[in-house]
């Protein structure tokens, strides 16, 4: 894991180099998460109201298309204390401008979990992310995004699986 994350951040720094046009800014918002189990929920399953914020550079490789590392922290996971998962993630978007001010983005997420350890939960995530964003202004955006976990959160000695799934409503500024 450590040397996906380092090839990760390698790549990001290495794009820098090569981009013509490189912004930073951040992004905050809502998330509206919850977890998919398979089969019957052990419990009562609600989703989880949460926030995330974040750090995002974004290096345009031509006219339309963009990579878009971040560092974020975001509240995820479902309303119940046991199940309520905070993580560290950096996504990985390519950005895809299809007008002057839309643009789709998807790309992988790599996650971490914080806050609490030894609880039955991996403490490693991996999802895949899909989004819009507008543009308000040259500074100013607008974006909602849909992310999908790739695997099971529980630890193998669990006898359930679920995955994380949430929705990201966010506002950002680019300086």
């Amino acid at each position: 894991m450590k040397k996906i994350i380092f090839l990760t951040v390698l790549l990001c720094v290495s794009f820098y180099g090569f981009s013509q046009d490189a912004k930073y800014g951040v992004r905050a918002g809502y998330n509206i998460s919850n977890l998919d189990f398979d089969g019957t929920p052990i419990n009562e399953n609600k989703h989880r109201n949460g926030f995330m914020i974040g750090f995002f550079g974004e290096y345009s490789l031509s006219k339309t298309i963009s990579l878009a590392p971040e560092l974020q922290f975001s509240a995820e996971g479902a309303k119940r204390e046991a199940f309520k998962l905070d993580y560290i993630q950096l996504p990985l978007l390519f950005k895809f401008r299809i007008s002057e001010k839309f643009a789709l983005a998807a790309g992988p997420q790599a996650g971490v979990k914080v806050h609490k350890t030894d609880d039955g939960i991996k403490n490693f995530a991996y999802s895949g992310v899909a989004g819009v964003e507008f543009k308000i202004s040259h500074q100013f955006f607008a974006d909602a995004r849909y992310t999908y976990g790739f695997s099971n959160i529980f630890e193998d000695y669990i006898p359930a699986e679920a995955i994380n799934t949430n929705i990201q409503l966010g506002l950002g500024f680019k300086f």
